[in-house]
């Protein structure tokens, strides 16, 4: 595909009345998209790419980091609202500890050193995960990190650190059990909006698409709830290859999709024509 691909909507003005017929809540905004608002992507290949390389695993995980700063780029000057990166799954503490150790040091100079030109660019950083297992060093410098860029209004770039979607979702819910229990809510009140409330990322939009390099195929417990109607993109491409034109590739694909959401497709015509 080509990286010259037009990825900017014009959508035409909204019908409320078709909206209340045929789609439920605001979906026909969402439908007449053709760019992501959301796109979360797992990060898969650094240790293989290091391999083929020939050197240590870590390596791959350094220019990793690289290519994190190309996606960071890239969505900001697509407009794209938020981007959510799998940096650390909960399962990733099983690995050798030497690399564990290794990532976590890692991760702290990425904030340290990433910090300012985020803030530069009114990147907001927004770190999902339990932080609580990390070292007091690592918690403080995700807190100032936060704290440094709230007030930034272009892209919200998601970080989940010892991120389970499961996770997500537990803990959730352990918040509405705990309101059920004190009688701040009845167990009737415990629908999909109030959990969606006490989910991480709960003020932004859906995941639309999901995009997993490294040739993998699985989502391996990613935004289980979030993605529930996203788009996935596969690619063979390592992490530490996936530059501008693949990110581009992959919105191209996006937009090439007829998403449509339990309805048929003559229905999500009909709507786009309105």
């Amino acid at each position: 595909m080509s990286s010259t691909v037009e990825f900017g909507s014009d959508p035409k003005a909204d019908s409320e009345q078709m909206t209340s017929q045929v789609l439920p809540g605001q979906l026909s905004d969402v439908v007449k998209q053709s760019l992501p608002k959301h796109v979360a992507i797992i990060m898969d290949g650094n240790g293989r790419w290091a391999q083929l390389q020939g050197k240590a695993r870590v390596f791959g995980h350094k220019a990793g980091v690289k290519a994190v700063r190309r996606a960071v780029s890239t969505a900001s000057q697509l407009g794209i609202e938020s981007l959510t990166l799998f940096a650390f799954s909960s399962e990733n503490w099983r690995r050798p500890d030497k690399e564990v150790s290794l990532l976590m040091e890692l991760f702290f100079t990425v904030l340290h050193r990433e910090l300012k030109l985020l803030d530069k660019n009114q990147v907001r950083l927004n770190i999902i995960g339990d932080t609580s297992r990390f070292s007091t060093r690592l918690q403080k410098q995700i807190a100032a990190a936060q704290e440094k860029t709230t007030n930034n209004t272009g892209l919200i770039l998601n970080v989940a650190a010892n991120y389970g979607g499961r996770w997500d979702i537990l803990q959730a819910a352990q918040k509405l059990a705990e309101k059920v229990e004190s009688g701040e809510i009845s167990s009737s009140q415990m629908t999909e909006e109030a959990l969606n409330e006490h989910l991480c990322m709960q003020n932004q939009s859906e995941v639309d698409l999901m995009i997993r390099t490294g040739g993998d195929y699985r989502i391996s417990n990613f935004v289980l709830w979030q993605a529930a109607y996203a788009e996935l993109v596969f690619t063979d491409t390592l992490w530490p290859d996936f530059d501008e034109r693949a990110f581009r590739d992959a919105i191209a694909i996006f937009a090439s999709r007829q998403r449509r959401f339990g309805l048929t497709g003559s229905q999500i015509e009909e709507i786009r024509a309105i």
